[in-house]
C-alpha cells in the first residue's frame, strides 16, 4: 500500500502549531524597528537680543535724569526707550512707569509763576485762600527782584499778620506806605490788617484814623505794584 505523502502545513496550521505550542507571534508593532531615542530638551531660555546693552544704557540715562530732577530729559530719554526698543518688554514697563512719575513732578514745575505778576496773583489766590505761608513764598521771589515792589510788600504786611507775626508786618506796611502813600489810605480800611489796629506802630504809620475801619470794604489784590 502506498504510503500517504505528509502535507506540509499550510500558513494557518503553521500559526495555530505555534500557538498551541506556546510560543505567540510577536506584535506586528514590535517587528518595526525601535526609533532611536530624543536627546532630552533643555529649558527655552530667551535669547539677549543684541540691542540690549544699549538700551538699558538708555534708560539708565533716564532714570539718572529722573534723580537729578532733570525731568524733560528723562521724559525725552525714557520715551526714546519706548520708540527705540519695543520689544524688550521689561524695560519699557519700567520706562513707562517712570514716564509717570516725571509727569506728575514735572506738573507743578510747569505751573510755578515765573513773573513778577503771576507771582503776585498766586500769592493773592493763597491769601484768599488762607494760606499765608504760600503767600509769603511768592511774595519774597518778588521783594528779592523788586525790593521797591510797594505792592508785594503790603501783601507782605498782609501775610504776617495772618501768621501773628505783627512786628514783621508794620515794618512791611510801612515800607510799602512811604513807596506808594495810596497804601495807607487802604491800610486804614483792610479788614485783614485789624490785628494790627491797637499797635502803636501801625497807627503812627496809617494815620489817626487808624482806629477807625471805615469803609470795610477789601482791597483788590491783584493790582500790580505801581
Amino acid at each position: 500500500m502506498a504510503k500517504q505523502r505528509a502535507k506540509s502545513p499550510t500558513k494557518g496550521e503553521s500559526t495555530k502549531a505555534r500557538r498551541s505550542s506556546g510560543q505567540r507571534a510577536a506584535p506586528r508593532q514590535a517587528r518595526k524597528a525601535a526609533p532611536a531615542s530624543a536627546p532630552a530638551s533643555k529649558p527655552w531660555r530667551s535669547p539677549q537680543r543684541s540691542t540690549y546693552i544699549e538700551a538699558v544704557a538708555l534708560y539708565e540715562r533716564g532714570i539718572e535724569a529722573l534723580q537729578r530732577r532733570d525731568y524733560k530729559a528723562a521724559v525725552k530719554l525714557l520715551e526714546s526707550v519706548l520708540d527705540q526698543f519695543p520689544d524688550e518688554r521689561e524695560l519699557v514697563e519700567r520706562a513707562r512707569l517712570y514716564l509717570n512719575v516725571c509727569a506728575r513732578q514735572a506738573s507743578p514745575e510747569e505751573d510755578t509763576p515765573r513773573t513778577i505778576e503771576e507771582r503776585l496773583y498766586a500769592a493773592t489766590l493763597a491769601l484768599n485762600g488762607g494760606q499765608p505761608n504760600e503767600a509769603l513764598r511768592h511774595l519774597r521771589l518778588v521783594r528779592d527782584e523788586d525790593p521797591d515792589n510797594n505792592h508785594a510788600l503790603y501783601m507782605l504786611a498782609i501775610a504776617h499778620a495772618h501768621r501773628g507775626e505783627h512786628l514783621e508786618a508794620i515794618a512791611h506796611l510801612a515800607r510799602s506806605i512811604a513807596l506808594n502813600p495810596e497804601n495807607r489810605a487802604l491800610a486804614r480800611r483792610d479788614p485783614d490788617l485789624d490785628a494790627l489796629r491797637g499797635n502803636e506802630a501801625f497807627q503812627a504809620a496809617v494815620g489817626s484814623s487808624a482806629s477807625g475801619r471805615g469803609d470795610k470794604k477789601r482791597p483788590a489784590r491783584t493790582r500790580t505794584g505801581q
